[in-house]
Parts: C-alpha cells; sequence; structure tokens
C-alpha cells in the first residue's frame, strides 16, 4: 500500500502526520510526507519542519519519503497525485465555524473532490484505532470502500459496523420493518439489500475483520451519529462517487459534507461507483434510503 500524508509544516498539520503514522506502520505503507509552499522561498524553511514532523512517522517505523512543492496547495495536491499512484491520502481539517454548509476549511473539501484516491481527513482524537462504522446504502458500488476499510481494519486490530439506514416506513410496511429489524432474517433473505449486505460482511471477515451489520430507521445524518455516539466508534467510513463528464471530479453528497462537518473522529472518504452507473452518491443514498437527507 502506499500513503501520501499532506502538511504545510504548521502545527494544524500534525494531526494528518501521527494519523498517517499510526497506519503506515502497520500496514508496512510505502509513504510519502508531502509538503506544500505557498510563497517560493520558504521550501529550506518547509522541509526543515517536515523532517521534524517525519519523527511522528519513525515512532511507527515508517521513514517517509519527503516532496516538497511550492504553489497552490490544491493544485500541487492534484499533480502528486496524478503523477504517482497512492491508495490512501490524508489531510488534516481546520475547523473554521459551526453553521452554514462547510463548517472546516474549504480545502478539505476541495481535495476529496478533486483527487482520485480516498481521502482519510485526520478530526479529533485517534489513539485507539479500533472500531470503524461504514455507512453502506447495500448497493454493489461501494465494495470498493469495504475492501479498503477492511485491509486498514485488518492492519489495527479493529472490528468494522456496517449501518444501512432506511426512513420510516408507512405502517402498511410493517413487514418489511420487521425484516430488516431482524438482522439474521435480512441477511438471509433473497433481496439485494440483504445479498449486498452479506456479501460486504463476508469481504470483511474473509480478511479476519469481525464485522456486524446494524439498521436504523430514521433521518441519515441523525441515525449516523446516533450509532456512532452509542458504538463509540474510531472511524467512520463514507462515500464521493465519479461525476459524468470530460473533466474527472468527484461528488460530495449531503450526507458525507455533514459527516465531515459534525464528526469528533477520523472520516475517510472513500470512492463509489461512477456516476453513469451508479449515479451520484447522494442520489443513490436517497434511493436507497427514501428519505430527505439534512
Amino acid at each position: 500500500m502506499r500513503i501520501l500524508i499532506c502538511s504545510d509544516g504548521m502545527p494544524a498539520a500534525d494531526s494528518a502526520t501521527r494519523l498517517g503514522g499510526r497506519l503506515a506502520g502497520p500496514l508496512q505503507a510505502e509513504t510519502t510526507l508531502l509538503g506544500i509552499a505557498e510563497k517560493r522561498g520558504d521550501e529550506g524553511a518547509l522541509r526543515d519542519a517536515l523532517n521534524a514532523q517525519s519523527q511522528s512517522l519513525r515512532v511507527h517505523g515508517v521513514t517517509p519519503e519527503i516532496v516538497v512543492r511550492a504553489g497552490e496547495a490544491i493544485r500541487q495536491i492534484l499533480k502528486q497525485t496524478s503523477t504517482v499512484t497512492y491508495d490512501l491520502v490524508v489531510i488534516g481539517a481546520r475547523r473554521t465555524g459551526a453553521s452554514g454548509l462547510y463548517w472546516r476549511s474549504m480545502k478539505t473539501y476541495e481535495v476529496i473532490k478533486a483527487i482520485s484516491p480516498p481521502v482519510l481527513v485526520a478530526i479529533g482524537e485517534y489513539e485507539d484505532l479500533k472500531r470503524f462504522l461504514v455507512c453502506t446504502g447495500g448497493k454493489e458500488f461501494i465494495e470498493e470502500a469495504v475492501q479498503l476499510t477492511g485491509k486498514l481494519a485488518a492492519a489495527m486490530g479493529a472490528s468494522v459496523t456496517l449501518l444501512h439506514i432506511v426512513a420510516e416506513p408507512p405502517a402498511i410496511y410493517a413487514d418489511l420493518v420487521r425484516l430488516e429489524e431482524d438482522i439474521d432474517r435480512l441477511l438471509e433473505s433473497k433481496s439485494e439489500l440483504g445479498m449486498n449486505l452479506l456479501q460486504q460482511k463476508k469481504d470483511l471477515e474473509s480478511l479476519g475483520v469481525p464485522a456486524e451489520v446494524r439498521v436504523r430507521h430514521g433521518i441519515v445524518v441523525d441515525q449516523v451519529f446516533a450509532e456512532v455516539r452509542e458504538g463509540n466508534y474510531n472511524l467512520i467510513v463514507t462515500g464521493s462517487s465519479q461525476a459524468r463528464g470530460m473533466l474527472r471530479h468527484y461528488i460530495m453528497g449531503d450526507l458525507t459534507r455533514s459527516i465531515l462537518n459534525h464528526a469528533n473522529c477520523p472520516v475517510l472518504v472513500a470512492r463509489a461507483g461512477k456516476a453513469d452507473r451508479a449515479g451520484s452518491f447522494l442520489a443513490s443514498l436517497k434511493h436507497l434510503f427514501g428519505a430527505k437527507m439534512k
């Protein structure tokens, strides 16, 4: 596995370096520490700062390649990830507010939408990465996210919960609700949802990762964080999908944005299927959950 950790050399970027080291060590990953100086002439000081930050990687047995670039941050990260193939990119996420659509630095959201690899956002505390929560719509196009989560969980000795959320249906569908609440019965059913969740669970267990399935009813964002609080999870996995058109970029739906805004633990934004195959991640979730996401 190959990991890219992004830093501007400032203390606020230490969180990304520490989190990257926590994963890179057990994964035995080839690791690059990318520093970006917005002004030419600052590269020397930045390299010194990166050398200091790299000590938190060496604690985990990781000796990073240090790369220094000058220029606009998003452009330079995109250039680096276009030149070298990475399995994971780790970035920081400075909080800038608690209202409106975006609560963190706009660069956080722009990186997620601009680059191809999955993005792990260093938020909150992450000393004990033992419980991962995957927000899954129960569809096949989330398989790559499940596979990546499984690899990370296996390396960290973590368990994974697959969370599926549906809207509260009318009373006439009470039998369907009872089916979904009976996890064993759901997984044994021949429904598309049951078969996909069962396959995802088996894929995780084949990697030696303890896995369970949880189903909740209600407003998606509310139920995600209710599960996070009750389950004491250390990492949340959500998704984005590739947009249509000639210009490659990724769509970050309302659910992913809300999770990034509110999370107090690291968030992995994985890549779902292309929009022309499964629709945008947001549209797919709305279809699957039958609920308006807020």
